[in-house]
């Protein structure tokens, strides 16, 4: 297994530049994600890294072969499309079979893999289907079969669950995890979909609209460590607040439009921020809701509220509730039978805890 890297790699189509001097390393054996908003060069990065477009300028190295100027048959990468790329004229074993007879595979040796690899993707009673007898699951499932057959270094899945309706693009993400860790090959997965980011992904990168990486980590880092604003709202939903470090008898985050003194954690006592303004990023979730103000264990920071809009999902409830100086705070509730439920117009306090409270690096 070997990783890839991208080095000080450059693109534009025309006079647009998508990526300016990009650099990335995709450690072996990860389900890496790439999740940013459509039009920030996701799709351009596979496209290099398979070898379909080529680099203005900068290297691109499986392991430490420079892969660059290979073609794309040349690098022991495959890609599944978003459309799949089925032959409909071909049945399911020889669209499997395909890559394999191109390279000229003894016939039984491809029928024994075919055989593996359809165990492998759970589709032995579709061998010889053909395409339009498939379902659109299934269908990705031999794209899948089609693309691991070859055994590749690296495979590359270019949003290839965006056809697929909710309740089967759940299954089917369960399989490609289930799948990445039976194969111990990289996938690298370009979606702008944070919760299937965030299901799949061992590691990930966020891009900005700019093509820029914002910030690499694991899910629960990213989630719940965010660097930067763009991170705190791309990922999830969140409150920005706005403040400033200040010292009185203690060290406090005095925040803006809310009138209050938050108590300052030690980690965000540095010179260079004392005195000026900072960002903050708390879940929704991390608040907690009351009728009355009842001190909690744990809870420093309390302030009241009144409801102004309540959207209910079903399984949890989120309410928008007005705070301070005509700030808008929203707030996470999982629906449970024994919780209050709260409706606008309604006053009530809010509540949180200062370690909750992410300090961003814009």
């Amino acid at each position: 297994m070997r990783d890839i890297r991208l080095v000080n790699v450059s693109k534009a189509f025309g006079k647009e530049a998508i990526l300016n001097n990009y650099n990335l390393t995709v450690p072996a054996g990860n389900f890496f994600v790439l999740l940013g908003p459509s039009g920030c060069g996701k799709t351009t990065i596979l496209r290099l890294i398979a070898g379909f477009e080529k680099a203005d300028r900068g290297k691109i190295f499986l392991g430490e072969q420079d892969i660059s100027d290979l073609a794309p048959n040349e690098r022991n990468i495959n890609t599944v499309f978003q459309n799949y790329a089925l032959f409909p004229h071909l049945n399911v074993f020889d669209n499997i079979a395909y890559g394999l007879k191109v390279k000229r595979v003894d016939q039984d040796e491809i029928a024994e893999r075919v055989i593996k690899v359809l165990s492998t993707v759970h589709l032995e009673k579709q061998t010889y289907k053909t395409i339009d007898q498939l379902s659109g699951g299934q269908q990705q499932r031999v794209a899948l079969a089609r693309a691991i057959i070859n055994e590749p270094d690296v495979l590359l899945l270019d949003e290839p669950l965006a056809a697929l309706d909710l309740k089967l693009r759940e299954k089917v993400l369960v399989e490609l995890i289930e799948l990445q860790e039976k194969l111990k090959t990289t996938f690298i997965y370009i979606t702008h979909d944070q919760d299937e980011a965030l299901v799949v992904a061992d590691k990930m990168a966020i891009m900005n609209y700019q093509g820029q990486i914002e910030q690499i980590g694991g899910p629960d880092e990213i989630y719940d460590r965010p660097r930067t604003a763009f991170v705190a709202n791309f990922v999830g939903q969140t409150n920005l607040l706005k403040g400033t470090l200040v010292m009185t008898d203690n060290w406090i985050v005095q925040l803006d439009r809310l009138g209050l003194a938050m108590p300052a954690l030690e980690s965000w006592i540095k010179p260079e921020v004392q005195g000026h303004k900072l960002k903050f990023s708390l879940r929704p979730e991390k608040i907690i809701i009351q009728r009355e103000q009842v001190n909690l264990q744990g809870y420093e920071n309390y302030i009241a509220g009144q409801v102004v809009s309540v959207i209910y999902h079903g399984k949890s409830t989120i309410y928008r509730v007005q705070v301070g100086m005509d700030l808008i705070l929203q707030v996470f509730e999982q629906s449970r039978s024994n919780l209050e439920e709260f409706f606008v117009g309604d006053s009530l306090w809010l509540c949180w805890r200062s370690k909750d409270v992410v300090l961003l690096q814009d």
